[in-house]
């Protein structure tokens, strides 16, 4: 996922088809001048549909495409014939996407399962023929219902990356370089901070070829939640991770402290997300030796840890079973 292709956040204006309307028909062939009514219902108006592609790990093909039209239903026929219903439009987004209204900002839907698929506007129905209204008393309804109108409104897909592990920690926290290390995937590394402007995923390969999915989001300062920093425009995508990983640094001056600003921002922006199974990550342990390593040990002795060194590689089969025994439990 290059930079500049990576979307995780669309405002879209979606119209829905007019429903068809209904036709005041009458039968009419060789042998009858004045049949019955005869009209046929008109077609449904196309709806504006959302369906989940596990291929998809971006909203950018929705970048520019700002409207989204359906098609119209057509308008009933003799011979009780029923018009065609109007085309439906399909937008696929990745798995993780919400659909939320722009004026009221309430959450329509989430799309988790490939294939999935949910109606983001609704089309008009068909109006009714004539023949609906026939009755011993109405005979010959010269009427018919006309189609009702589709909806058009604005609305927002958010993306929320579905992984098992977030990674959490303030920038040059060596997440990026962790990511690196144990998976295929390639962010940018760097020694200043907020090298990472968007997330990153990596799958990373465990014991009897089995995996799990590790995300990198840009790392948090105090005070994220008031927006500064990058802010809170990445904090959703952890919100679907089944455990999160505090990386800290262990040249950092207070392990603890650390980590408890990093929970506090997380609490700010949303109080579930300390529900969730962690572990801590003391990073760049390399540069310590063992005696203060135990000593550090002992000072984290309440806390669940684990030592690691991305650039050494130690530490990581420990945080691999680490991770897979949180996720499976």
């Amino acid at each position: 996922m290059a930079e500049s292709n990576f979307v995780d956040y669309v405002k879209i204006c979606c119209r829905s088809g007019n429903g068809g309307a209904g036709s005041a028909h009458f039968h009419r062939d060789r042998l009858t001048t004045k049949g019955g009514p005869d009209g046929g219902d008109g077609g449904r108006g196309g709806h504006v549909i959302v369906k989940g592609n596990s291929q998809l790990w971006t909203l950018i093909h929705l970048k520019y495409q700002r409207h989204v039209f359906a098609g119209n239903g057509e308008s009933g026929g003799s011979a009780l014939k029923t018009g065609a219903d109007g085309e439906d439009k399909i937008i696929e987004v990745p798995l993780g996407t919400v659909a939320r209204d722009v004026e009221t900002g309430k959450l329509l839907f989430e799309i988790t399962a490939h294939g999935e698929a949910r109606i983001l506007a609704k089309g008009g129905r068909g109006g009714l023929g004539n023949d609906h209204f026939k009755s011993p008393t109405n005979q010959a309804p010269r009427y018919a219902q006309p189609g009702e109108p589709g909806e058009e409104s604005w609305k927002i897909l958010e993306l929320k990356i579905l992984a098992d592990v977030g990674l959490v920690g303030f920038p040059n926290a060596g997440k990026s370089t962790l990511l690196s290390v144990i998976s295929a995937a390639k962010p940018e590394i760097a020694d200043y901070p907020f090298t990472t402007l968007v997330p990153n995923l990596g799958m990373v390969p465990y014991r009897n070829n089995r995996s799990f999915v590790v995300a990198d989001i840009p790392g948090i300062i105090e005070g994220a939640h008031l927006g500064k920093g990058l802010g809170i425009r990445f904090l959703r995508h952890i919100e679907r991770n089944s455990m999160l990983l505090f990386m800290i640094p262990a040249d950092s001056k207070n392990i603890e402290e650390e980590y408890h600003v990093l929970l506090h921002e997380l609490k700010e922006y949303n109080p579930e997300l300390l529900d969730k199974k962690r572990v801590i990550a003391i990073t760049k342990c390399d540069m310590l030796d063992e005696e203060l390593i135990g000593e550090m040990k002992a000072e984290l002795a309440g806390l669940p840890h684990v030592f690691i060194s991305s650039v050494a590689r130690t530490g990581l089969v420990e945080l691999k079973d680490r991770i897979w025994q949180i996720l499976n439990e």
